[in-house]
């Protein structure tokens, strides 16, 4: 027996019992069947007997399982009432980046609608390495971005759960030549000098995805310069520099510009939903359930015919 039984591999265990189905079991907890179908069997070697008589049509408990069976369900409502005294000491803080983002804000708004009891408070970090230091600290609970764009030393003491593959687009001053094309191909950004956040400490993993996108197109990374803050000084930059600005289809809007999707193909920014290792708190099982039930619903985690990413964000997006 293990000294410890992961309570998430018990919850499998419980969910198969109740659908004798692993396809709606799945669906029900939000996992891929075969995530699913894993936890099972781990739970199966730690505890040392088979749970389930398993064959091409139907799932049924075995005496074993028959008999664990309440008691893993004790186990688990334990934990449900020690996650729920314990969510109501404080609110759970989830980072959104920047006002105006829509992934991040309509997962959080369905999280709200699945723990109305539970306090989700927004932060706004812009970016995920800035947030990521207030993760590790404890200072922020969960945020959003490229997981695959941190440092390792980052990435070690989070966890992360893939949640959209938004495609990217490109801001443009409303006279810019592109500006009259309904999509602009990224062959058409040649010799353009773009910017993408290049010396902002909070966001490095944005200006590392655009330079592997730019790299071979005769794209220019725009150099470091200080953080334009507030519409009218980005609308004042970019009216000098004229440089585009890469950014995503649901970027907010700016006054004399306008947003182009990117195509040919089209560049794709990973977004995974992040939190702090170990962190136990049911609110967060409600965000977690949300970013699954909105990535579902919308389709977020399919790519198009044409799409480009990055070898190392195409591994961290697949772990689902």
């Amino acid at each position: 027996m293990p000294a410890h039984p992961d309570p998430r591999l018990l919850r499998a265990f419980v969910t198969v019992a109740e659908e004798l189905h692993f396809t709606r079991a799945a669906a029900r907890l939000f996992v891929a069947q075969q995530a699913l179908s894993r936890d099972v069997r781990r739970l199966e070697r730690e505890l040392g007997c088979e749970l389930f008589l398993r064959t091409t049509r139907r799932v049924t408990p075995t005496a074993d399982g028959e008999r664990l069976l309440p008691y893993a369900r004790a186990v688990l409502r334990a934990q449900d009432d020690l996650l729920a005294a314990a969510g109501e000491t404080r609110p759970l803080l989830v980072d959104l980046n920047s006002p105006g983002l829509t992934t991040s804000r309509r997962v959080l708004h369905r999280a709200r609608e699945l723990a109305p009891d539970h306090e989700l408070m927004a932060r706004y970090e812009s970016g995920l390495t800035g947030a990521a230091e207030e993760l590790l600290a404890g200072r922020l609970d969960a945020s959003f971005g490229r997981f695959a764009g941190l440092a390792p030393a980052l990435r070690a003491g989070l966890d992360q759960q893939p949640v959209r593959h938004e495609p990217m687009a490109v801001v443009l001053p409303e006279d810019h030549p592109l500006a009259a094309l309904p999509e602009v191909p990224l062959a058409a950004l040649a010799g353009e000098t773009v910017y993408a956040g290049a010396g902002n400490p909070r966001t490095p993993e944005w200006t590392d995805l655009a330079r592997s996108l730019f790299e071979g197109r005769g794209i220019t990374l725009a150099p470091p310069a200080p953080l334009a803050v507030g519409e009218e000084e980005v609308r004042r930059i970019m009216a000098r520099t004229r440089h585009p600005i890469l950014a995503v289809v649901d970027f907010p809007p700016l006054p004399s510009t306008v947003l182009r999707p990117l195509v040919d193909p089209v560049p794709l920014s990973p977004v995974s939903l992040v939190w702090r290792k170990g962190l136990v708190h049911p609110a967060l099982d409600a965000l977690r359930r949300a970013a699954a039930f909105v990535a579902a619903e919308e389709g977020w985690l399919r790519r198009p015919i044409e799409w480009w990413l990055p070898e190392r964000d195409i591994v961290v997006m697949a772990a689902r």
